[in-house]
C-alpha cells in the first residue's frame, strides 16, 4: 500500500523515551489511509549502547552512531527528529540546518528565548520545514474543541482555561534527572517540560497574551542524586499563569498550568472554553468524553461519547478508543502533510513563531513571578 508514495526518511537524535516512541509510529504508518507519504527510519544516533541496541530491532535502520554529525552527513536523511536534554536543542537544531535537513524539534525548542530566536531565525535563513512538537492538539476531543470555537458556537467568551499536570514528583525519594536542574532544563523549569503543550492550542487560535501574573513553586530543593547523596533541585515544579488575551475587541482571562506535583494526576492534559452562549471542555483523563454547554433555561454539560475520529483517517474502527501513540502519529501524519503541501485545512504542528511565542510568555512569567506583578508583552 505504501509503493509509489513519497519518502520522507528519518533520523532520530536523542534514542531515549520519545525516540523509541517515534520509531513506533513510523513502524505504523501503514494504518493510515490515503497519505501521500510514505515515513522511514534510517538512522538513529544515541550515546548509549543499550539505546543503539534496542533500534537494531527496527527493520529499516541503516545507520546506527554515536556522532550526530555522521548521521547528518547521510545523503540518505530527509528529516531529523531530535529529542534531546535542552540545553542541547540549540547547537543540535542549527547543525541539522546547517546540514541542509529539515526538522522536527523537541519542545521548548531551546534552554531560553534567545536560543528560541536563534533557532527560529535559523530556520528562517535556511528556508528548512522545522516544526516543535505538540500531541495533544491531535486528540479527537481536542479537535472538537477546536471546532466548537472556530464555528463561534459559543457567544462572548468569558473565561479560557488550559493545562498539564503530573503528579510523579510528589515523591521526595524520586531521584533527580536532568529535567529537575535548572542547566539542563532552563530557568523556566516545569513550563520548559510542559509549557507548549499549553499554549499550541491558544497561539493557534490567536489568543496570545497581552499581560501575564504568574505564581512559581519549589517545592523539593533537592533530591536523591542515586549515589547515597542528595543533590540540589533548582526547577520549578509549578507554574500557574494568570494571562488576559484580545479575543473580538473583548479582553479574557485566560489561566495556564503547568504542574509536576498535581495529587492524583498522572499525565493529564486538558482544555476547557466558556462563552455566554456555550461552553466546551476536554481532559485526557476522560479521553473518550466531550463535554459541552449550551445556555437554556436549566443549566446542563451534555456528555458526548467520543471514538476514534481522527484528522488524519486510519484503518482502526471508529468505535475503539484514542491514546497517545495515536496522536503522536497524527502529530507526525501532519508533519508530512504540511512539509509535501497537502496539510489543507487540517490542525498543523507548532511552528517556529508560536514555539518563541511561548518562550516569550514563559519570559515574562518569570520576570512576573520575581517583581511580584502583571508583566506586559509586546
Amino acid at each position: 500500500m505504501l509503493e509509489g508514495k513519497t519518502a520522507m526518511r528519518i533520523g532520530i537524535i536523542g534514542g531515549g523515551l520519545m525516540g523509541r516512541e517515534a520509531a513506533s509510529a513510523f513502524g505504523r504508518w501503514f494504518v493510515l489511509n490515503d497519505m501521500p507519504v510514505r515515513a522511514e527510519l534510517v538512522a538513529v544516533c544515541d550515546l548509549q549502547d543499550s539505546l543503539l541496541d534496542w533500534f537494531k530491532g527496527v527493520p529499516t535502520v541503516r545507520l546506527l552512531t554515536k556522532d550526530h554529525k555522521e548521521l547528518l552527513a547521510s545523503p540518505a536523511v530527509d528529516v531529523v527528529y531530535v529529542a534531546v536534554p535542552h540545553n542541547l536543542h540549540e547547537s543540535l537544531y542549527l547543525d541539522v540546518l546547517r546540514a541542509g535537513k529539515d526538522l522536527l524539534a523537541e519542545k521548548p525548542f531551546g534552554i531560553d528565548l534567545a536560543a528560541a530566536r536563534s533557532i527560529r531565525d535559523a530556520a528562517a535563513k535556511s528556508g528548512r520545514f522545522v516544526r516543535c512538537s505538540s500531541e495533544f492538539p491531535f486528540m479527537p476531543g481536542t479537535q472538537r474543541v477546536l471546532q466548537a470555537v472556530q464555528a463561534a458556537k459559543l457567544g462572548r467568551l468569558l473565561e479560557i482555561r488550559c493545562g498539564f499536570h503530573h503528579s510523579s514528583d510528589l515523591d521526595p525519594t524520586k531521584p533527580i534527572n536532568w529535567k529537575r536542574q535548572n542547566k539542563f532544563c532552563g530557568e523556566i523549569g516545569v513550563m520548559g517540560d510542559l509549557g507548549m503543550h499549553t499554549v499550541h492550542v491558544p497561539l493557534r487560535l490567536g489568543w496570545k497574551p497581552r499581560r501575564v501574573y504568574a505564581q512559581l513553586q519549589k517545592i523539593y530543593t533537592q533530591r536523591p542524586d542515586g549515589k547515597g547523596g542528595m543533590a540540589a533541585c533548582d526547577t520549578w515544579d509549578n507554574a500557574m499563569l494568570h494571562t488576559d488575551v484580545l479575543v473580538d475587541g473583548h479582553e479574557v482571562p485566560m489561566r495556564l498550568e503547568q504542574k509536576r506535583l498535581a495529587p492524583g494526576e498522572m499525565n493529564t492534559w486538558y482544555i476547557e472554553v466558556l462563552g455566554t452562549e456555550g461552553g466546551v471542555k476536554f481532559s485526557t483523563k476522560e479521553p473518550k468524553t466531550l463535554w459541552t454547554f449550551a445556555r437554556g433555561k436549566e443549566q446542563v454539560w451534555q456528555r458526548t461519547d467520543l471514538g476514534h475520529q481522527m484528522a488524519f483517517p486510519t484503518i482502526t474502527g471508529g468505535i475503539f478508543e484514542t491514546g497517545f501513540p495515536d496522536c503522536f502519529l497524527q502529530m507526525w501524519a501532519a508533519y508530512a502533510a504540511e512539509r509535501a503541501g497537502t496539510l489543507g485545512n487540517r490542525f498543523g504542528c507548532a511552528t517556529p513563531d508560536e514555539a518563541v511565542a511561548s518562550h516569550e510568555i514563559f519570559a515574562a512569567a518569570l520576570q512576573s513571578h520575581a517583581e511580584k506583578r502583571a508583566v506586559e508583552l509586546a
